[in-house]
């Protein structure tokens, strides 16, 4: 990502750094990469940089901060925590993901604090009776039990939405007391469709601290993934619907159950060490 002056310059910093340490790189090939990431205004403003006035990376994160410091975005107040509110019909996994999202702007907020935030403004009842019974007092343990009820949530709602598909209907009515059976062109038994709900293969999954997307795309020429199966080949697909993983058309890259496994999978074999940033 570039930045142009429009973005937090801390987080800029932030990420080039982590990028910068991943591969190894000494002080003088950022000072030298570090331009290539700037666009539009600030790459104007680091153009003008004097001759030899730049010695280490430590001289431009000083006058880069100095430059776009109003860019910096303000450390929001635990009150703000407090406006996270689960909407009605809302999953809990998303609204868990809203709170996450906020709670990692917030400097200082202490697990007690956070924990009583959350648990506040959850719609979930059974939630509510189990922490009553066994009260959770740091957010690890609050989001841990939180997990397990958005699992049992999935697993409720894929057995709802099983149960609400309507059964296949024979377009012959029966002749003569004897239930007509459809074939194909060839003479071949036409199958009944059965709708097919895709679910991951793991119960729990690991949260990530960035987009699937983005995630994929920093690992994928690593070797760390496993190969996806191939999709197969029908025509008429919505070409708006590409999957990176697969390289092909028929779902998008953020919705793709495969690579959310090989992901976990990953990362349950240890695979993902090195781009533990990635990992919340």
């Amino acid at each position: 990502m570039r930045y142009d002056r429009t973005q937090d310059p801390q987080e800029h910093l932030m990420a080039f750094e982590a990028r910068m340490n991943l591969e190894g790189v000494g002080d003088e090939v950022m000072c030298h990469a570090f331009p290539v990431t700037l666009a539009g205004p600030a790459i104007w403003w680091f153009n003008a940089f004097p001759q030899g006035s730049v010695i280490t990376f430590v001289d431009i994160t000083r006058a880069f901060l100095a430059q776009f410091n109003m860019r910096i975005a303000k450390a929001k107040h635990p009150i703000n925590l407090l406006g996270v509110t689960q909407r009605s019909g809302e999953p809990t996994k998303k609204y868990l993901d809203r709170f996450n999202d906020e709670y990692l702007k917030i400097d200082g907020l202490t697990d007690l604090v956070a924990s009583l935030c959350l648990t506040n403004r959850l719609l979930n009842e059974d939630f509510r009776k189990h922490l009553t019974t066994k009260p959770a007092w740091t957010m690890q343990e609050t989001q841990n039990v939180v997990r397990e009820y958005i699992n049992d949530e999935e697993v409720s709602q894929v057995v709802a939405a099983n149960k609400r598909q309507p059964a296949h209907v024979s377009a012959h009515q029966p002749v003569n007391g004897e239930r007509s059976k459809e074939h194909s062109k060839d003479g071949g038994r036409i199958k009944p469709f059965k709708p097919f709900l895709r679910v991951g293969r793991f119960t729990n999954y690991t949260p990530l601290a960035a987009p699937i997307i983005e995630v994929f795309q920093q690992i994928a020429d690593k070797g760390i993934l496993s190969k996806p199966c191939q999709l197969k080949d029908i025509t008429g697909r919505n070409k708006n619907l590409y999957c990176d993983y697969h390289k092909g058309f028929s779902h998008k890259t953020q919705d793709c159950f495969d690579l959310k496994d090989a992901l976990e999978q990953a990362n349950r074999e240890g695979k993902l060490a090195k781009f533990s940033h990635f990992i919340r």
